[in-house]
């Protein structure tokens, strides 16, 4: 192991903040690096259930701020599906 890595292995992840653990990361040597992106990419590519659930509801409540806020516009659910269903016509 890179010596460079060893204080990577000293915080546990959920003990440190997001900016800490991205510094630590970087520190790794390229094959380390190569590897953490692989897992973590691939960690994106297959959500579960719950994980897509959250992810919505994420999104919702984005939106529903940003509408709020006047930053984002509301349309009709029957004028969204009126314009779709022209669209595949």
């Amino acid at each position: 192991m890179n010596p460079r890595n060893r204080g990577f292995l000293r915080s546990r992840p959920e003990e440190m903040t997001l900016i800490e653990l991205e510094a630590a990361a970087l520190e790794l040597d390229l094959p380390s690096r190569a590897h953490l992106a692989e897992r973590l990419l691939h960690s994106l590519e297959d959500p579960s259930g719950s994980e897509i659930d959250e992810l919505w509801l994420d999104e919702a409540i984005r939106r529903d701020r940003a509408i709020d806020a006047g930053e984002l516009g509301e349309t009709p659910a029957v004028e969204v599906f009126q314009e779709l269903k022209a669209r595949l016509k």
